[in-house]
């Protein structure tokens, strides 16, 4: 069993397991609560990067929180799982679960490594706490592994909610937090954890294992089923001659609706949500709940429509054929705030417009070197004006800031020819066709107008 908590939270020890997005980010945010707290990952160069306080990812504050918490001594990194067992009261589990190669179901090996590698060495009123988003039914398995070897020690699941480009903010002020746990002493422990949060009014859940794991999924479920829908729509917009911009703000009037995931666009991506909404459908298949896998198999389908329908106004634009055509690409990274290129729609289309023979260049504010990486076959811009230069055709695919606010002076002049897709539906289409540009956008058709 746990131990009860001190009078003073800041007294017990946290540590990290895995210093990847989610790792480097709740460890330097406990730290930043007052707690030691000790960083834990089997590669030793990236653990000497981190104490040379070195951020891998571009994740705004991350890294200066990171260094400031080093510096006060509270916040240190380690290879060694026999240190990190004497040293924490409370061990959080954030590895990885990507997908399963050739499969949609989460690789829970380095979960499951983490797990039996530590569970001997801690000691027995330590608690362990899962912070990697799992398929529902992993927790309660895991502790009935280490029960059937002998090793008396209490699992609780804690899900993260984070949004690249806004971590640090999500973890210090958090609308919720979750904990799914066995025990009133293991509870106990995870409010004096969180208790500086739940203190500044965020809301603390202590529910099941299983509705622990499953509140992160379905989450993610929700607001994926929130922005392929309105895809949809834009689909029947398109179709029909309606406007997507106007239905999304009269949908978004309604309190039981809201505007919040209903701007339709080119669609969510990233390194989690695609994987995580494929591991709930593995899931849901698993469990028999083929209802559920189907709906989830749609969102997924509408979502990857809308990069070929992208390709498709590339096309159109370009009359039918885009062999030799100069294409400039605003956007790499799946969404603007991250360098994240993992399944990006930006990249996705700017590939496919590649493969029919454009000449594609690519310019993103932080996620060039990702890119660059992950896709050397096309042609990379130190800046927008280098890449936007004698260009055929302008596509804006992740909203950056500085694209937003794009004017058609600033592209005008150094164009070849003045075309442009707005595939985040960020611009105003009649500032762009009032200085003679072919502007088109998902679900807004070649002359709707839309609102300001």
């Amino acid at each position: 069993m746990p131990p009860a908590p001190s009078s003073s939270s800041s007294e017990l020890r946290l540590t990290v397991f895995g210093t990847g997005y989610l790792g480097i980010t709740h460890a330097a945010c406990m730290a930043s609560l007052g707690f030691e707290v000790l960083g834990v990952d089997t590669d030793s160069s990236k653990i000497a990067s981190l104490m040379a306080g070195h951020v891998p990812i571009y994740e705004p504050g991350l890294q200066e929180l990171l260094r400031t918490e080093i510096q006060a001594g509270r916040l240190r990194f380690s290879t060694s799982y026999e240190k990190a067992a004497a040293f924490g009261d409370v061990h959080f589990i954030c590895t990885g679960t990507p997908q399963l190669p050739g499969g949609e179901g989460a690789d829970l090996s380095q979960v499951r490594s983490c797990v039996t590698a530590l569970a001997p060495l801690v000691r027995s009123n330590s608690l362990l706490v899962g912070k990697s988003t799992v398929p529902v039914g992993t927790a309660r398995a895991l502790s009935r592994e280490l029960a059937e070897s002998g090793h008396q020690v209490e699992i609780a699941w804690n899900p993260e909610f984070l949004r690249e480009g806004t971590a640090v903010t999500d973890t210090l002020a958090p609308d919720r937090i979750v904990v799914g746990v066995t025990s009133q002493l293991a509870e106990d422990l995870l409010r004096a954890v969180y208790r500086a949060l739940t203190d500044g009014g965020s809301r603390f859940f202590a529910t099941t294992l299983e509705t622990a794991e499953l509140a992160k999924v379905a989450a993610n479920a929700f607001l994926a089923t929130k922005v392929s829908f309105i895809n949809a729509m834009a689909e029947v917009c398109e179709a029909s001659g309606a406007n997507v911009r106007g239905l999304s703000e009269i949908l978004g009037a309604d309190p039981r609706i809201g505007q919040s995931f209903l701007r339709a666009g080119l669609g969510f991506g990233g390194g989690c949500l695609p994987k995580d909404i494929r591991a709930f459908m593995a899931r849901c298949t698993e469990l028999g709940v083929d209802s559920a896998a189907g709906l989830l198999r749609e969102v997924e389908k509408i979502n990857l429509r809308r990069r070929s329908r992208t390709a498709d106004l590339a096309l159109e634009l370009a009359g039918g054929d885009l062999a030799e055509v100069s294409v400039c690409v605003l956007g790499a990274a799946f969404k603007p705030g991250s360098d994240d290129v993992r399944e990006s729609p930006a990249l996705d289309v700017a590939q496919i417009l590649h493969g029919l023979g454009a000449h594609v260049t690519v310019y993103d504010p932080v996620a060039m070197a990702n890119a660059a990486r992950a896709c050397p076959e096309l042609a990379y811009a130190d800046t927008l004006e280098a890449a936007a230069t004698g260009a055929s055709l302008v596509l804006l695919l992740t909203e950056w800031p500085e694209f937003t606010a794009l004017r058609p002076s600033d592209l005008g002049g150094i164009v070849k020819l003045k075309n442009i897709i707005d595939a985040r539906n960020a611009l105003r289409p009649e500032l762009w066709r009032t200085a003679g540009w072919n502007y088109r956008a998902l679900g807004v058709g070649a002359e709707a107008s839309a609102p300001v």
